[in-house]
């Protein structure tokens, strides 16, 4: 049942995104684009009644006594956003802070509808504690129950305490008050209003920065641009060989005050998904690969392998977040081998939602990257060291 309604939800997000795109323009497809249209121009409207309230103290943003930060964007997706809150984490704790990352943890599991049923029924008033993906020692949960990138970053930053809520004003007070922390990171917070933070860093992709520069549902926006003007930093991302000058134009416009940080996400190695072992990059150069990816924006995971020398002979992509069942993976296995292909690569958020899959034939990677910093500061513990400790 689960599995059909999964199949169900992403087949109707494939006809949404090929509409969208234009890839679709029948009759059925153009009405449903005007359908769009109007209820994007509710959903701007909401946004902007909401910012508004919040900006003339209407509704009052909670303030929790330390260092907080958010990291975010404007688009739905596809900025490579978590590698940067790593970084963050990272060289915050270089600094001597004691790191809180607090995700709404996006797809993971919750509590069953009977479970929220029941609590309504009853007016359960019992405090749920955040899910702790990580306590700064240990992993406690899985992908499953955290989220993609709450579970990614637990396991590439051990000592950062990481939880799961909602909820992020709760989240933030019991790491302080459970572990006293001193620095809350917000993951994906720019548009989590209820928490006041000292900083606003914003990602914009250069390769598509804001997508057809229309709100969801009818592009990818979660706030008009204008909004950029409330952000303290912007990260341009993956601007590696760019003509970048029109876009920080553009962002110097709308926010002149904000500092621009320009970077890439540089492949750094390849990891195989069931033994860890790791290979150099070189290691792809001129070899055969299938790729499996269920990204945003897998082309540009896909250019990358490119890039490096890879040739790929077959894509598999799936939907955003799309947890992968064992019958897939044989599948692409199956696919790889047919086609006489050395290795199956997909990214490391990818590799977090595969399957155990005993005896396999073919060697399958995650490529993992690394964020260098072009233009704006040093590096990277230079660019979190001016912008959080000036």
């Amino acid at each position: 049942m689960v599995a059909l309604l999964i199949k169900i939800r992403e087949s109707i997000e494939r006809y949404v995104i090929s509409v969208i795109t234009r890839e679709r323009d029948d009759i059925s497809a153009r009405c449903f684009l005007n359908v769009l249209s109007f209820l994007s121009r509710i959903f701007s409207f909401i946004v902007q009644i909401r910012l508004f309230l919040y900006k003339h103290r209407i509704l009052r943003r909670k303030t929790l006594g330390c260092m907080t930060i958010s990291i975010g964007n404007l688009t739905v997706g596809g900025t490579g956003k978590t590698p940067i809150v790593e970084m963050f984490a990272r060289s915050l704790e270089a600094e001597g802070r004691k790191v809180a990352i607090l995700s709404r943890g996006y797809r993971s599991a919750s509590k069953s509808v009977i479970v929220r049923l029941m609590d309504f029924i009853f007016k359960n008033k019992m405090k749920y504690e955040p899910k702790i993906v990580s306590d700064g020692r240990s992993i406690l949960l899985d992908s499953m129950h955290a989220g993609d990138e709450p579970y990614m970053l637990a396991k590439n930053v051990k000592s950062a305490i990481v939880l799961v809520d909602k909820n992020r004003v709760k989240s933030g007070a019991f790491a302080i008050e459970k572990y006293s922390v001193d620095t809350l990171l917000l993951d994906d917070g720019f548009q989590y209003l209820p928490l006041d933070r000292r900083y606003d860093v914003v990602l914009i992709d250069a390769t598509s920065p804001f997508g057809n520069e229309k709100m969801l549902p009818r592009g990818e926006l979660r706030e008009t641009v204008s909004n950029l003007k409330r952000a303290n930093i912007v990260f341009i991302t993956k601007a590696g060989g760019k003509d970048i000058s029109i876009l920080k134009s553009k962002i110097k416009t709308i926010n002149p005050k904000a500092e621009i940080i320009v970077c890439v996400h540089k492949p750094l190695y390849f990891e195989e998904v069931y033994s860890g072992n790791k290979k150099d990059i070189s290691f792809i150069d001129s070899k055969k690969i299938v790729t499996l990816s269920a990204i945003a924006k897998p082309k540009g995971f896909e250019i990358a392998l490119e890039d490096i020398g890879a040739q790929i002979i077959s894509s598999h992509r799936f939907m955003d977040h799309h947890r992968f069942t064992q019958q897939e993976i044989i599948d692409v296995i199956n696919d790889a081998i047919n086609k006489d292909t050395e290795a199956i690569v997909t990214t490391e958020k990818d590799s977090v939602r595969f399957p155990y899959v005993s005896g396999v034939d073919i060697p399958i990677y995650f490529l993992r990257v690394k964020i260098e910093i072009m233009e704006g500061a040093k590096d990277f513990h230079d660019c979190v060291s001016r912008i959080c400790f000036s």
